[in-house]
């Protein structure tokens, strides 16, 4: 009988080789295109992050449990002092985390609380979100709070958590609560930056924010820092921003002031459209300044605090937009005259949020046709014979049409520029808003095809 002709290809041993081989060209190939991407976002601030007033009252610890990542810190322990006050406000994603519902359930329990008598605790990990994991999920956050409490000496019921990272894979809580007791004896007042960075996923800086205003004589501080970078969009985004104060302010007066500045920041920013199941905001007041105590939000000292902790807030959004994924462009998008603030607010988002309009931007180049389309598919009032668009301080349309005055290489000039504003102008109202947003760039797909490899 003649013998069966077997070709390379058909050699197990040769498939095998050519299967190692493909993926080793792949992974070539994605290390190569990482390279492209800048170790740290172009639209970072320059002076790198701010030296954060100590905030009488609140210490910090941080620390490697290798929830995923095994050369760097990725766990975060905070402790606050009895006689605080603390408001927050969370992803409305319906498929929120177990660490989200659990703060969520805490905080509402809290706010009826005139002064909270015991402390307050938070624990932060990275590389995992804890998120689409069921009963495991909800014992994980328990097991954490549990170990957390022991180490602080309060009650469960005072700890919040927070995870980011991959979706749908188990927390090996283990890894945390193994860790508590240690990052307990390490706490310090002066540790705040070292939790900045232990929280990062695919952020390039670490982002921080403070400011300081004089309430009744007394200095009252107010710092705080936040991650995020991808799956960025109201309400809120893929954040996690913890902000602490010394000032005296009743529980339920902060609350309003967050919730009202949580609408004009980090609800008016995106950077894909893509809503979190971990988004977490919380504030924390020690009362430590010796201030009067706040207790209404009509009060002078509520309003200018308001403002200063507005600024913060706001300052943190920025910075996550900034340190959008693979972002080359931060644009500001000014609405004006629509029907009310929130049909401006959903219009600019339906800009912010356009595919055409980011990789236009990402293109420099000045298209404001599609800028039109987007005002036209967010389904709110406007008149097509009454809008303008400006670049800057460039008209580009008016009254329906393109501007006389409007030359094309002044747009294409204009979108050079790393930081741009997009003004429209509905011609239907006095309504209006502005968000932010970045550009999208290949360097997006680059770092999300590969975020789990």
């Amino acid at each position: 009988m003649a013998e069966k002709d077997v070709s390379d290809a058909d050699d197990p041993i040769v498939k095998k080789l050519q299967g190692r081989l493909k993926r080793l060209r792949k992974k070539l190939a994605r290390a190569e295109a990482k390279r492209d991407l800048p170790a740290v976002s172009p639209l970072a601030p320059k002076a790198g992050f701010p030296s954060l007033p100590v905030i009488q009252g609140v210490r910090f610890a941080a620390g490697s449990a290798e929830v995923k990542y095994k050369d760097r810190d990725d766990v975060a322990l905070i402790e606050i002092a009895a006689g605080s006050s603390v408001a927050g406000s969370f992803t409305t994603s319906k498929t929120r985390s177990s660490a989200v519902l659990d703060c969520e359930a805490k905080l509402a329990a809290l706010l009826k609380e005139d002064k909270i008598s015991q402390p307050l605790g938070l624990v932060v990990n990275s590389g995992n979100a804890n998120a689409f994991t069921g009963k495991a999920g909800d014992g994980s956050v328990k097991a954490v709070c549990e170990a957390a409490a022991q180490v602080l000496g309060t009650s469960s019921g005072n700890i919040f958590t927070s995870s980011t990272g991959v979706i749908g894979e188990p927390l090996p809580h283990d890894r945390i609560t193994g860790k508590l007791a240690e990052l307990g004896t390490e706490l310090a007042p002066d540790r705040a930056e070292a939790s900045a960075r232990a929280i990062m996923t695919t952020d390039t800086f670490a982002k921080g924010s403070c400011v300081e205003l004089e309430l009744d004589g007394k200095m009252v501080k107010i710092a705080g820092f936040a991650k995020g970078s991808g799956m960025i969009a109201p309400d809120m985004a893929t954040m996690l921003v913890y902000i602490f104060t010394d000032a005296a302010i009743n529980s339920a007066v902060l609350q309003k002031i967050v919730s009202a500045a949580t609408v004009t920041t980090f609800n008016s920013i995106t950077v894909d459209s893509d809503t979190s199941t971990s988004d977490t905001l919380l504030v924390f007041a020690t009362g430590a300044a010796g201030n009067a105590e706040i207790r209404s939000t009509a009060s002078k000292a509520a309003k200018e605090f308001a403002g200063k902790l507005h600024g913060v807030m706001l300052d943190l959004a920025h910075q996550v937009v900034r340190d959008g994924e693979g972002a080359t462009k931060f644009i500001e998008i000014a609405i004006t005259g629509a029907q009310s603030d929130a049909s401006a607010h959903k219009v600019g988002l339906a800009i912010a949020n356009s595919p055409l309009v980011k990789t236009a931007f990402a293109g420099e180049d000045p298209n404001w046709g599609r800028v039109v389309m987007a005002v036209g598919k967010s389904g709110e009032q406007a008149d097509r014979d009454s809008l303008s668009i400006r670049f800057g301080d460039i008209l580009v349309a008016e009254e329906g049409w393109v501007a006389q005055s409007y030359r094309e290489q002044d747009g294409v000039d204009y979108m050079k520029g790393p930081e741009l504003k997009l003004g429209v102008d509905l011609g239907v109202g006095d309504g209006a808003a502005t968000v932010w947003t970045c550009d999208f760039t290949h360097g997006y797909i680059q770092i999300n095809a590969d975020y789990r490899s």
